[in-house]
């Protein structure tokens, strides 16, 4: 696990500085990298850190699907008047999603029922 620790700063270094480049060179629009990237990887860690429950799959898509309505609104293909039901859809969609039984509950929300000994039941 060290390995992959290791390996966290400096991507957090490389993509955004290679962002910042690319739009001072001119060959990326002018979007706020810092802002798109952490939607994103916020989205990612969710799955990363949480596996795969309900929680996870409403937060991770969402986070993700932020960060590329982000682009798109800071690129003018979309307006904020649009973006913002869009996310309001979008998350209810996940939760419905979220709902589904082959969906886990998430592992610190599920609670062991004992008996008045203390046994599980």
């Amino acid at each position: 696990m060290n390995g992959r620790l290791s390996l966290i700063l400096p991507l957090l270094l490389i993509v955004p500085g290679t962002g910042w480049l690319l739009t001072t060179l001119g060959i990326a629009p002018a979007l706020d990298w810092i802002w798109i990237l952490s939607l994103a990887l916020t989205g990612v860690l969710f799955f990363v850190i949480g596996g795969f429950d309900k929680l996870t799959v409403v937060t991770g898509p969402f986070f993700i699907i932020a960060s590329l309505l982000s682009v798109l609104r800071q690129t003018g293909r979309l307006t904020l008047n649009t973006e913002v039901p869009v996310l309001i859809i979008v998350s209810g969609v996940l939760l419905l999603l979220a709902r589904s039984s082959r969906i886990p509950m998430p592992k610190w929300f599920v609670v062991e029922m004992s008996g008045p000994s203390g046994e599980n039941r």
